[in-house]
């Protein structure tokens, strides 16, 4: 219960690593604020962590959307009055060739991956000013080290939200908020499970694995940053690739 009582706001946290997070969090003593575009599987995941003893806000929202995030914070400001911890875990993933990629498919990556990461750094950093203490944690990717083939948009918003990282750590130092960025390799979600794809028959870790690792990320004393974190399975190429 190394973070008892605070408040942690996690988004696309109705499934794969965010509920994984949420549920870490939860175990560590956080209350919870969770939001997803899926209002069913976000119902789904709060009644889950609910049933698991968690105590959970969960706003159906579209982090892309400037109306709908600042709707969700005003949502955590009544019922919470703080923000504590945010996790940046909301994205999407598109591809192709670059020739091939359509305005609506890079619109969705980066909307999803990093502009929503900007909304809500934003709404939580009004939060954490007043309070002169917080953490926010953006969920990257090792692609923002070294891209897939064919990911041109979902590299794109991933190296830029480790540069949002830097920027946001930079302009929260004075004011006791910490900034960091957690880059995972293959987690095998619920989508990867189910996918066929070539790409997901290799090697996976767990969500467990990656909740446990923001969950060091999140626990340093609080002068402390732990800025960036790559976590990956062993036998994953990434060093060998791009």
């Amino acid at each position: 219960m190394r973070l008892s009582g605070q408040i942690a706001v996690i988004t696309g946290g109705n499934q794969g690593i965010g509920k994984g997070i949420a549920r870490a969090l939860a175990k560590e003593g956080c209350r919870l604020a969770i939001c997803a575009r899926n209002a069913e599987k976000l119902v789904a995941a709060a009644d889950e962590l609910r049933g698991e003893g968690a105590e959970v806000l969960a706003v159906p929202a579209d982090v892309s959307k400037e109306a709908d995030v600042v709707a969700f914070f005003d949502a955590i400001a009544k019922q919470y009055g703080r923000v504590d911890i945010l996790v940046n875990n909301a994205g999407a993933f598109d591809g192709g060739r670059i020739d091939e990629l359509t305005m609506e498919a890079w619109n969705n990556v980066i909307g999803a991956c990093l502009t929503g990461t900007f909304l809500c750094s934003r709404e939580a950093f009004k939060l954490m000013a007043t309070q002169r203490s917080g953490r926010i944690l953006n969920i990257g990717s090792i692609s923002a080290q070294r891209p897939r083939a064919g990911g041109v948009p979902y590299a794109a918003a991933k190296f830029g939200t480790w540069g949002l990282t830097q920027a946001i750590a930079l302009d929260g130092r004075p004011l006791g908020i910490t900034c960091c960025c957690l880059h995972p390799g293959n987690v095998l979600v619920e989508r990867r499970a189910e996918s066929g794809l070539a790409s997901d028959d290799e090697p996976m870790m767990s969500v467990e694995t990656i909740a446990n690792a923001a969950i060091a990320m999140l626990t340093v004393p609080p002068d402390v940053n732990f800025l960036e974190a790559i976590v990956m399975p062993r036998d994953q190429e990434y060093l060998a690739r791009g």
